[in-house]
């Protein structure tokens, strides 16, 4: 049974148009994993029944939702989706080789767009990249995966954060002394929200926003360093 030890914990926004391909991606590969779908409303889910699946209801807010998602999980490692990814069979056997040889770490993939969004995304796809690689901060839509009691020694999602509960636990983990490892493989997700609020403001948005972030959690992981930490 292919992922049995596994919850998939995917976040629903009140007006997430996105989850079908999603869970016909799901059903189609056949996994025995849990899948759990965190809803902020009562919208009732529609999409094709798959055995496993469970809606919880959460207060809206991506880390109240994954946090939520993560306390109702009955598996040893969560994966961590947004609506908008999907999947394939080289994205779930990436990550089940990554998972046996390096159950400890937090896994994440290299970010892939797809065709949705305005031109300029392979530099978006780039700048990923050399954030993830080079720096080791990569962000939450590239599916993070770690053992749940991992997940909740290093605090989980920061609930109070106006923005980037993703990106501080990557640094929450970092402190910690948990490493980061990618599966190698690409996990492709949606652009619109660029063609939307268009390309360069919302990149420079999501720069500068990210940066202004990092410089604390930086210095403290400078300092659990030279603590010997």
């Amino acid at each position: 049974m292919r992922l049995k030890n596994l919850s998939i914990i995917i976040p629903l926004g009140p007006d997430e148009d996105q989850l079908g391909p999603l869970m016909d991606d799901l059903n189609r590969l056949g996994l025995a994993a849990e899948i759990i779908v965190v809803s902020c409303d009562d919208n009732v889910l529609k999409e094709p029944a798959i055995e496993s699946v469970r809606v919880i209801k959460s207060r809206q807010g991506r880390a109240l939702q994954q946090n939520a998602g993560a306390k109702a999980a009955s598996r040893e490692f969560l994966w961590f989706l947004h609506a908008d990814s999907r999947l394939s069979e080289r994205v779930i056997a990436a990550l089940e080789a990554a998972i046996k040889a390096s159950p400890k770490a937090l896994h994440y993939y290299h970010l892939k767009f797809l065709r949705d969004g305005p031109a300029g995304m392979a530099i978006n796809e780039w700048g990923a990249w050399f954030r993830s690689e080079i720096l080791k901060i990569p962000f939450g839509d590239q599916g993070f995966c770690l053992r749940k009691d991992i997940f909740h020694q290093i605090g989980g999602f920061a609930e109070d954060a106006p923005y980037g509960e993703d990106h501080l636990l990557v640094w929450h983990a970092r402190q910690a002394g948990i490493k980061l490892r990618c599966t190698g493989a690409a996990l492709p997700t949606s652009a619109r929200k660029y063609a939307a609020h268009g390309w360069l403001a919302l990149t420079v948005k999501y720069q500068w926003r990210w940066i202004r972030q990092a410089l604390p959690e930086a210095y403290k992981l400078l300092l659990a360093r030279l603590n010997g930490g």
